[in-house]
């Protein structure tokens, strides 16, 4: 047959990765994004080894660890400054086999797409799906300029997504997990200061350096769903995390109100029955969305991007029913089971950190200073399972392959 045909519906992260992996299994495939540019919002990525070791597979691993800065030792902290536990990176590269890396999305997004041939990315595309195929069907998406048809269509289409509404219209979708976000990066202040994140009383703060010079910090805190900020969201900061420990009030007055971005947090509680049906395959947040206190988010759209790449064969002759052992109900037997885990881990961290009775903050905090004394392995213990992941084929860094 003619080179088969793929469609990725959305060009964040997991998508952009999923289309340079199929292009790599020798897929045709077109990107088509909503927005008229390839701009994600101005805040830092943390790149587990998982992550790293997925993009080490389409050859990108080298590049995004030169652009990205490499966490230093650190730890946890609360308001006052005093540290709960102390985290070494060196530990942690030892048992994970390698460090964790920040880098800014732009710098991500921009790196993928640079890795696609010109005209790959439609950008100010809307894309709706209009028939999901099976069998020897094809998959119908419906553009301003036409509808498309296509062997596979890849929906990366993000928290809201419409796809994944129109594949199984009986789930309940996201939920408001009670939990707001704050995210900016501004310059880093002058005095240094370690990396670094810090736990109140149902709040959080981290701040985390980027390889630029600049800051990426975020911040969490219990909150009705949609509130706003009574001024602007910068004065919010102040007023929840301005007496906190230093650097957090140089960084927030360092911050442009008008360049603070807050979001509330969902999450899949209730898992989709499955990441795929007829042609369709769902990813990233559209198929998984979680609370971004494992830090894992982005970093499992990777990991589905890799995955999906590798159990579509490259003529495009995969089975779609729900009973067959290969193509899309094998990446459904890969991710669902996986992520599902690291949501339901993710929860009860976010549990952890929205601790608000005075009482209870005092408990958790002991708790923490308690296990700490036992070293940093017991800390990184949370993450086995998690950071250590490999994908089912890759390469080595260098990109020459595993023999």
């Amino acid at each position: 047959m003619d080179q088969p045909r793929a469609l990725v519906i959305g060009g964040g992260i997991g998508g952009l990765t999923a289309a340079v992996a199929l292009r790599q299994r020798g897929w045709a495939v077109t990107v088509l994004e909503r927005a008229p540019e390839l701009t994600p919002v101005g805040a830092g990525l943390g790149l587990a080894p998982n992550a790293q070791r997925a993009l080490d597979v389409i050859g990108l691993g080298d590049r995004v660890r030169a652009l990205s800065a490499w966490q230093g030792d650190g730890g946890l902290r609360a308001p006052g400054g005093r540290w709960l536990s102390r985290t070494s990176s060196e530990a942690a590269a030892d048992r994970f086999g390698g460090p964790l890396v920040l880098v800014h999305r732009a710098t991500l997004v921009s790196l993928l797409a640079s890795a696609l041939p010109e005209g790959v990315v439609r950008t100010g595309t809307a894309a709706v799906l209009t028939d999901p195929g099976g069998g020897g069907r094809p998959a119908v998406v419906s553009t301003p300029d036409g509808e498309l048809e296509a062997e596979l269509v890849v929906a990366a289409d993000g928290i809201r997504s419409a796809v994944r509404q129109a594949l199984f219209p009986d789930h309940p979708g996201p939920r408001y997990t009670g939990l707001t976000t704050w995210r900016v990066v501004v310059p880093a202040p002058e005095r240094p200061f370690a990396p670094h994140e810090t736990w109140g009383r149902g709040r959080l703060w981290g701040t985390q350096p980027l390889k630029d010079g600049r800051v990426y910090a975020y911040a969490m805190a219990t909150a009705p769903e949609g509130a706003h900020a009574p001024e602007d969201e910068r004065a919010e900061l102040r007023r929840l995390f301005g007496d906190w420990h230093d650097p957090v009030p140089a960084i927030i007055d360092a911050a442009d109100p008008g360049q603070v971005l807050r979001h509330d947090v969902h999450e899949m509680a209730v898992p989709l029955p499955a990441y795929h049906s007829g042609r369709v395959a769902l990813l990233g947040d559209a198929a998984h969305a979680m609370q971004p206190t494992l830090g894992q988010g982005g970093n499992q759209a990777i990991e589905d991007a890799i995955v999906l790449a590798h159990h579509v064969g490259p003529d495009g002759d995969f089975g779609a029913a729900a009973e067959c052992v290969g193509g899309l109900a094998a990446y459904s037997a890969d991710r669902l089971p996986r992520t599902t885990a690291i949501v339901r881990q993710a929860t009860r961290t976010g549990r952890m950190t929205a601790v608000s009775n005075p009482v209870a903050v005092a408990v958790r905090d002991a708790l923490i200073v308690a296990v700490s004394r036992f070293g940093p392995g017991l800390i990184l213990r949370g993450f086995a399972g998690i950071a250590d992941w490999r994908p089912p084929q890759h390469t080595y860094a260098s990109g020459t392959p595993r023999q």
